[in-house]
């Protein structure tokens, strides 16, 4: 399928997205306290889950993200500093409580990692790393997932760093300065709508590195056109969890 072909489709199921043919009026992440977006709480309640959403329900797991900060017993979990100072059994049992870690060993060492990283580089603020970083997308995902890739255990995957970056622009004040390089996050939906379209082949979908492919397929078509990568990711999302819609 050439380019125009390509693009022509993109175009219906974009136009489909934003006319709510595809669902998504409620999306996982709008299971939030709601609170003032340039706020330290809101950017450190749309980080710290999301080092855990892998392989997992996204709907689920904000569900679970919200009652564990409406619960005055488990709340402290979203406070790194906080954190750091409990037991790992009250922390653990504090992630498990609704279930926001599944894996207690594993999903709670995950998420004290990530408290000391953020104690420990940005004083409990997760704020800073932006500002340091300049807001500039590379620089962030080079600073995560190349130089300290063993300080931010899953948040510096391919998938869900650049969903993670996503998230912040939509639900937090946050502005990067070169929006256009934030990708596609690849998780399975976003891979099946991909092949699904014909931008990858049957032999590539099943290959180990197709994350990475999906990415590099979706910045090539874009290139000199009027669309940002990540303007399609919801829709390519929302297209392969309601199975399909037929573009029309």
């Amino acid at each position: 399928m050439n380019k125009k072909e390509l693009l022509k489709k993109v175009d219906i199921l974009y136009s489909m997205y934003k006319n709510g043919e595809l669902g998504g009026e409620v999306m996982p992440e709008d299971a939030n306290p709601h609170f003032e977006a340039s706020s330290k709480d809101n950017y450190l309640y749309f980080t710290l889950p999301m080092a855990l959403n892998y392989q997992r329900n996204s709907y689920t797991l904000w569900e679970s993200a919200l009652k564990t900060w409406e619960d005055e017993e488990t709340k402290f979990v979203f406070n790194p500093k906080k954190c750091l100072e409990k037991t790992f059994d009250e922390v653990q049992y504090a992630l498990t409580k609704y279930k926001v870690a599944l894996q207690k060993q594993k999903q709670t060492e995950i998420w004290l990692a990530l408290c000391h990283t953020i104690v420990d580089l940005y004083d409990g603020d997760v704020r800073r790393l932006f500002d340091e970083l300049d807001n500039d997308v590379d620089k962030i995902r080079d600073f995560i997932q190349n130089e300290n890739k063993r300080k931010f255990p899953y948040l510096s995957g391919t998938k869900i760093c650049n969903y993670w970056l996503y998230v912040i622009y939509q639900y937090t004040d946050r502005k990067y300065k070169n929006i256009e390089k934030l990708t596609v996050a690849p998780d399975t939906h976003v891979v099946k709508s991909t092949h699904r379209l014909g931008l990858i082949t049957d032999e590539e979908l099943t290959r180990s590195d197709v994350q990475l492919i999906v990415i590099d397929r979706w910045n090539e078509l874009f290139k000199g056109t009027k669309y940002k990568p990540i303007d399609i990711h919801t829709a390519l999302w929302l297209w392969s969890r309601n199975g399909f819609k037929e573009l029309k």
